[in-house]
């Protein structure tokens, strides 16, 4: 799965008094264990029959579960089945069900079998029932924002705007809410549905779609069949009017279900996949195992995307056309992610969500191996560095192993720690011990573990194997236990003696000492040599000779650690290491000591330097840092941004020069903006609109009721919101009104805010007034449970109340509609769906 928004904006500062009552959750967390569920009867084959109750959204079910003992015999079985109406449960031989006594009490289902059964007798249940997905009261985590299993999206069509869709999210264990299962990872079963809908709508399932019936009421059963065993919170069911798009990997067919208006893009946003096929096959030595792949977007999705076996399910930011797709495709990484899980996660399962990270690191880390392949080296760096920010970036991730048998809920193991930290562990690993047996390594993983469940220490084991190096060390202290080193990085040099020597001080808190193999690499009259060493006390220093004092020293010369860093290098030695060093967190490192140091010359020609830089994200760091108050810096700038803004191959990074290049006072640049606006980069238009309101406002509002005319997407909808509110381009309200209503929960929307709330208050339209109210409360509602207490009062005392106040001064008729209608969204009685 690749997690939803996990909010920024809510960490660290604002989390407060729930921050410090959370602790206490985890203290008295720690006091259980979280053990891998008893194995007592194994699935071995599930075959549901269903139809929908689209007015109730009701799924009306039949199962026929076949399972096993696992070792002893038994003669009960229990199932999850959570919040079902249970009508029949029988023993199924044949045509034949025979009744069995059970008891339900709305979550399991305990069956009393018709006699003790081996564990070499397979029997069958058949379950009648009704599942409620609505009516169950379920709790979801910042990762996966609900657990109902099943989702009736618009089922009744009320909602003009939405299409009517179903799908299904079965991780953690939410498949037990519409199929009576045992919801646990480590089990695993074939598996076949027909589905019932009607004929307008196509389904899609695991496995492969093996026959089609017209039925005589306007309905059609498909029938999709999965052949080999995968994990129950893989099962997955969706529906909806879909345009289907197809291609093929080796005679494997590969398909797009997307909305009918992004067929024509469907390629474009998808088209990587038969490659990244390919791509990981190589990596892992294993072909892709499974029947086929389709991938399908679903509307008001609880998370990113879901690997649902054969069935990835993506959330509707997935779907953008072609103009954003100029920016680059910001869900290919997602993409890559939900195809790796298809080895790591459905092919070889994490046993337990205590060993979450046997899915989930290697899934964060093929966003790396594929930005590294198809896009290079800094690519792949840069891909990362992003993720490793991503797990220091909160504290308390230190405080988690990366296998965790304490908890407070299995939702909390899908976080930085099991995702982020885990990836770069492996690529800490990959470094350690070398592609050839790292790859080696993940093959063989995969298969002694094939179509099983797996823990860490079978991950350990296939290293060892193949590396023949002992690696409980490693293990024990990257997957069992918890933190990251702080590095204090020192230098002394002894031009008499001809000795350098390096010293690494390990600053964390705590008694733990992290072994760290690492590169250190020593420039010399323009050579590099490179020496490997072990850093594994709380100090240690490592002396090298030279003749000539070396230019640079360059401490974890592949730039792997999962470490905090405070490195004692001057200006002219981060200059040396951004022209020779060479790798993305090498210049990275460079710029971002620059950018601390702009009174100084060396530093500003690092900055100009890097304007250039052949990576985009590092030019766009570069123009990020520029200190434009800064008078030489600004001056000797200006040249290369206007460049960057009229010629910079990569469209944000030439959209973030339009940004920077608006605030010289220089008319000349006026006709770079101008024709920014006809660009089709979404990103270019909108900071070229953006900088024209200040240069040519009434050029710029014609620009923007043109613009309104086509899709309001990416970047124009900040830049039309803001001019909009500006200059009451009445106009503008309703387009702009959809577009913040489709943007997802995200950093982008909660800035939006602000601008969105003065369009609302300026407009004399009050339907459009409550529906921009609805969406702002959406948004306040879709703000995971944790948040809430911080979030909340900003939404309701600054925004929600800036509209109210307008509304109050408006003398229209409609206007004191319109200030209790406000009044309710902030109370909370308006849930705003």
């Amino acid at each position: 799965m690749k997690k939803g928004l996990l909010l920024s904006f809510c960490l660290m500062a604002l989390l407060g008094a729930d921050a410090q009552e959370d602790s206490k959750q985890e203290d008295a967390a720690q006091k259980i264990y979280r053990e891998t569920p008893a194995r007592i009867n194994n699935l071995v084959h599930t075959s549901l029959d269903v139809q929908f109750d689209y007015s109730k959204a009701y799924l009306n079910g039949k199962a026929w579960i076949t399972l096993q003992p696992h070792f002893y015999p038994t003669d009960s079985l229990t199932l999850d089945a959570k919040g079902m109406e249970i009508k029949t449960v029988a023993l199924s031989s044949g045509t034949k069900n025979s009744p069995l006594k059970y008891q339900y009490d709305g979550m399991a289902l305990r069956i009393q079998l018709n006699k003790t059964y081996t564990n070499k007798e397979k029997y069958t249940i058949y379950i009648d029932y009704i599942a409620k997905p609505n009516e169950l009261k379920v709790q979801g985590s910042a990762a996966i924002t609900d657990a109902k299993g099943l989702y009736f999206i618009n089922p009744t069509g009320e909602d003009k705007n939405k299409p009517t869709q179903i799908w299904t999210q079965g991780e953690t264990e939410a498949t037990s809410v519409w199929c009576p299962t045992i919801d646990r990872p480590g089990q695993k079963t074939t598996q076949e549905i027909k589905m019932t809908v009607p004929e307008k709508y196509v389904t899609l399932s695991n496995g492969k779609l093996v026959s089609q019936k017209k039925n005589t009421n306007g309905t059609r059963t498909d029938h999709w069949k999965m052949d080999l065993p995968h994990a129950p919170y893989l099962f997955f069911m969706g529906v909806g009017d879909y345009a289907v798009v197809k291609e093929s990997y080796k005679g494997k067919e590969v398909s797009y279900y997307v909305e009918k208006e992004y067929a024509p893009v469907a390629k474009k946003i998808f088209g990587h996949t038969p490659e990244m096929m390919a791509f990981f096959a190589k990596v892992t030595g294993i072909e892709y195992p499974w029947v086929k792949y389709a991938q399908i977007v679903g509307r008001d999705y609880v998370s990113g995307a879901m690997e649902n076996t054969t069935a990835t399910l993506h959330q509707e930011s997935a779907q953008q056309d072609a103009r954003e797709l100029v920016d680059g495709n910001r869900w290919e990484d997602v993409i890559a992610h939900e195809l790796f899980h298809h080895w790591f996660g459905d092919y070889v399962t994490a046993e337990s969500w205590s060993n979450l990270t046997l899915n989930e690191s290697f899934a964060d880390y093929s966003e790396t191996l594929w930005n590294e392949y198809k896009y290079g080296k800094d690519a792949g760096a840069a891909a990362s560095y992003s993720a490793m920010e991503g797990y220091l970036a909160n504290p308390e991730n230190a405080s988690k192993n990366l296998a965790r048998y304490h908890y407070h809920d299995k939702e909390d193991m899908f976080d930085a720690v099991s995702y982020q930290k885990g990836g770069r562990i492996l690529h800490m690993l990959r470094t350690y011990l070398g592609d050839s047996a790292f790859f080696k390594s993940l093959n063989k993983y995969l298969t002694d573990n094939r179509f099983k469940s797996a823990e860490a220490h079978q991950l350990r084991l296939a290293f060892e194997e193949i590396s023949g190096k002992d690696l409980n060390w490693f293990f024990n202290q990257w997957y069992f236990g918890s933190g990251h080193p702080k590095l204090e990085i020192s230098y002394a040099y002894n031009d008499a003696a001809g000795t350098a020597t390096v010293y690494i001080k390990q600053t964390q808190e705590g008694d733990k000492v992290f072994q760290l193999p690492m590169a250190i690499d020593v420039y010399e009259a323009g050579k590099k040599t490179r020496y490997q060493v072990m850093v594994s006390n709380r100090a240690d220093s490592f002396q090298f000779n030279y003749k000539k004092r070396p230019d640079l020293i360059n401490v974890d010369g592949d730039k792997v650690l999962l470490a905090e860093k405070k490195d004692d290098k001057t200006l002219e030695q981060f200059a040396y290491q951004y022209k020779h060093a060479g790798n993305y967190l090498d210049r990275r490192e460079a710029i971002e000591f620059a950018k601390e140091q702009q009174g100084q010359a060396l530093a500003q020609s690092i900055l100009l330097e890097s304007l250039k830089d052949p990576y985009h994200g590092l030019r766009t760091l570069a123009l990020q840092s520029l200190d434009l108050k800064n008078a030489a810096i600004k001056t000797a700038a200006e040249k290369s941004i206007a460049e960057m803004a009229a010629k910079d191959p990569k469209a944000t990074v030439k959209a973030k020069a339009i940004g920077l290049l608006a605030s010289y006072s220089n008319d000349a640049y006026t006709a770079i903006y101008k024709k920014g606006v006809t660009d089709s980069s979404y990103s270019v238009a909108g900071a070229s609109l953006t900088a024209l309101i200040e240069r040519d406002n009434s050029f710029a509002v014609d620009a923007a009721k043109k613009m309104l005319t086509q899709p309001v997407k990416g970047s124009l909808i900040p830049a039309l919101t803001n001019i909009a509110a500006k200059n009451n381009i009445a106009e503008a309200v309703a387009p702009i009104n959809e577009a913040f209503g489709r943007m997802p929960l995200s950093q982008e929307k909660l800035e939006l805010l602000e601008p969105f709330a003065r369009l609302l208050a300026g407009t004399k339209d009050a339907n459009q007034a409550k529906t921009g109210v609805d969406h702002i409360v959406k948004f306040r509602e879709g703000i995971p449970a944790q948040y809430r207490t911080q979030i909340d009062p900003f939404i309701n005392n600054m925004i929600l109340q800036s509209i109210q106040q307008a509304w109050q001064k408006n003398t229209g008729a409609e206007a004191t509609d319109v200030v209790e209608y406000i009044k309710a969204a902030r109370s909370g009685e308006k849930k705003g769906f």
